[in-house]
């Protein structure tokens, strides 16, 4: 098999899960035939085939087996049925300090690493320079990975994983912790690894990282392939997946009370309540509010974020400035002539607040849900919309 392929046929896995307490070992010999078991299918029935040099996101709820199968890409598990076949090298970082020793420093768990991984110590030496230039460590580097906050060991890890030059590069969550400098050092370095023709595997509830990262993504859902296919179109549809499953979630309201939100609505450019919007269309967002007494008329918000709640973009007017001057009830629009999104499923959270102070009188979140499609020319998350021009050259082309 080549080095860097992955090839998986009705894969499997099954884990035995006993429910009771922890039995002493007489117990579990008396009573062994009445100590109950569960069978729990983490993955059933996967199939697919990785080609070398391939970067493929696997995304799905927690539970839907993304982890399993990276653990038996890895070797660390084998298959209950079915076929796994790996080529070449593997890398790793499926979990927060795994293979790492508590009481090693940090120098002597890259040694350990490059150990296990089959690496001779002169191999893991030449490229000692590079792992703490990367990792960041300074004078940790030396000292026991027990004292390390959850930021360093991610430093650590993926410093060791990327370096050790793998044919494979398994990830899950591997940036769940770390600050954001180190977060984009992270995406050059996977970007790289994949210029350079390595395999990666990488899972992540973030769908921008995904898309950053893979040409091609897996939904798992349930521990079976739900979609594979091109990373943009399988992200639209686990984030459809998500928005059915919260469709009748309650709201989420809280503030003093003293305004509310009591109505919203988003409109087409007929005026029609619609849920579904054509990248680079209009949208409106109607907001019936209503004042208790003696309130001022409040500063008003919208805010536009993805499937998982992330902040894309918000707008805020105070109501006075459009002209509310009395009243306990009216009703605020805010209009997108041009919708700027691309593709996806988005949510719509709104808060009225004090407008001379931070006091919050209401906020809904989500307020609504709604789909936006891409035309011919969308792709990505935002529709970029700018003028091209031919420039004249100064110096007459070249010719054959």
């Amino acid at each position: 098999m080549k080095p860097g392929a992955i090839v998986a046929e009705g894969v499997s896995r099954r884990f035995r899960v006993y429910p009771q307490r922890n039995v002493t070992l007489k117990e579990a010999i008396l009573r062994r035939r009445h100590l109950r078991r569960e069978e729990i299918w983490a993955l059933r029935d996967v199939s697919l085939a990785v080609e070398p040099g391939e970067a493929v996101g696997v995304v799905g709820r927690n539970g839907s087996g993304k982890t399993t199968l990276l653990r038996l890409i890895a070797g660390i598990f084998k298959p209950s049925t079915g076929r796994l076949e790996v080529g070449g090298d593997i890398g790793s970082l499926l979990g927060l300090g795994a293979g790492f020793h508590p009481d090693f420093t940090g120098r002597e768990n890259v040694y350990m690493n490059g150990a296990i991984h089959g690496l001779t110590r002169s191999y893991v030496h030449e490229r000692l320079d590079e792992i703490v230039s990367f990792a960041e460590l300074g004078e940790f580097f030396d000292v026991p990975v027990r004292t390390y906050s959850s930021g360093m060991y991610m430093r650590l890890g993926f410093a060791v994983a990327t370096h050790l030059d793998p044919d494979i590069l398994l990830l899950d969550e591997v940036f769940a912790v770390g600050d954001e400098a180190f977060q984009r050092k992270c995406f050059g370095k996977i970007l790289d690894l994949r210029e350079r023709g390595r395999t990666i595997v990488f899972v992540s509830h973030a769908a921008p990282a995904v898309e950053r990262v893979c040409e091609r993504a897996i939904l798992l859902t349930g521990g079976r392939v739900a979609h594979d296919g091109a990373a943009r179109d399988v992200i639209r549809h686990y984030q459809q997946q998500i928005a059915g499953e919260e469709a009748s979630a309650q709201r989420h309201a809280w503030g003093t009370g003293e305004a509310t939100v009591v109505g919203v609505r988003l409109e087409g450019s007929d005026g029609e309540e619609q849920r579904q919007f054509l990248s680079g269309g209009p949208l409106g967002v109607r907001l019936a509010i209503e004042l208790s007494p003696e309130v001022r008329p409040p500063r008003v918000a919208v805010e536009f974020r993805d499937a998982n709640g992330g902040l894309l973009g918000a707008s805020e007017a105070t109501a006075e400035e459009l002209g509310w001057e009395t009243g306990r009830s009216r009703e605020v629009c805010f209009e997108v002539p041009r919708l700027p999104l691309s593709d996806g499923v988005f949510r719509l959270s709104v808060a009225l607040g004090d407008p001379n102070s931070t006091r919050q009188y209401h906020r809904l979140d989500p307020a609504a849900e709604f789909t936006v499609f891409p035309d011919e020319h969308s792709r990505g998350w935002f529709r970029f919309e700018g003028d091209w021009s031919l420039v004249a050259s100064k110096r007459p082309a070249r010719t054959a």
